[in-house]
Order: structure tokens, then sequence, then C-alpha cells
């Protein structure tokens, strides 16, 4: 009945929305919002009660839910707040290890996602740039400027 769930790391699929702050938004945005978290945790807990065998009553799922949806609002304040002090305008990963620094596994997982995400995007810049250099021409390897200390039979 539901989508695969999504694990930590996976990338999103559907379009995500860049929103400021939860207080300014559409309630129409803010219901949607609130409609794909409970949604998620419907199946999340659908996949725990196969694995474990246990029930959870439609109460529950809509508790876990909210509290959910008020941890995330927490969360967008707090990442907020650090790049403020920090005298930014963008959340960073350093914002996001700050803020799962009180949970050691969860800070290492992302500090080892940033490292990857970080690797990769220095690949496929390295790859732009010895494509472009290909294309103008260019081997990449840039050749010393010759200088009269250098070449002393060229005077």
């Amino acid at each position: 009945c539901c989508v695969p769930v999504q694990r930590p790391g996976d990338l999103c699929a559907s379009p995500c929305v860049a929103l400021r702050r939860t207080d300014l938004l559409v309630p129409w945005v803010l219901q949607r919002l609130k409609a794909a978290v409970h949604y998620t945790v419907g199946c999340l807990c659908q996949e725990v009660a196969e694995d474990q065998d246990v029930q959870f009553s439609k109460q529950t799922i809509a508790a876990i839910s909210e509290i959910t949806f008020r941890q995330c609002e927490n969360f967008a304040k707090d990442l907020e707040m650090f790049a403020r002090h920090a005298k930014r305008t963008t959340v960073t990963t350093e914002d996001v290890k700050l803020l799962a620094r009180r949970s050691s596994s969860l800070l290492k997982y992302i500090a080892q996602k940033s490292e990857e995400i970080t690797s990769s995007n220095m690949e496929q810049k390295e790859k732009k740039k010895k494509s472009s250099a290909v294309k103008g021409g260019r081997t990449g390897k840039q050749e010393a400027p010759v200088t009269e200390s250098e070449e002393p039979n060229m005077a």
C-alpha cells in the first residue's frame, strides 16, 4: 500500500519546496507537509508492525506524526538560528552537524554522508574541468612560462 520508505541518505524523489519559516507558510502548504509526514509515519508503522508482529492504532500513528512534525519545526528553527549566529543566510552541513551533536551515531552518519557528498562534488568538478579542457584544446596540464634565467641562449 505504501511507497518504498525513504531511508537516511536516499535522495528525495518528490520536488522539494524551499520554505523559509513554518509560521509564514500558506495553510494548504502546511497541510500538505503534515499529510506527507502522516503518510510516511503510517508506512513506517506498517513496516514495523509486519516485522515485529504488533499493531498501531490510528491515534498512535496520528500522535507520532504530530510529534514528528513539531520536532521538524524545532529543527528548522534551530538550523536557521545556527546559520544566523554565523552571520549566514544559508544553512550548511556544519549547522546540521551542530544540530545532531547530541546523538553520536547520527553525527557520525551525517559526517560520513557529508564527506561522501564533498568527494563526489570534487570528482564532478574534476570531470567537468577535464572535459572543458579537452573541448578547449588543452590537456589540463599547463606549461610553465619560460623566463630568461631558464633559457640563457635566447637573448
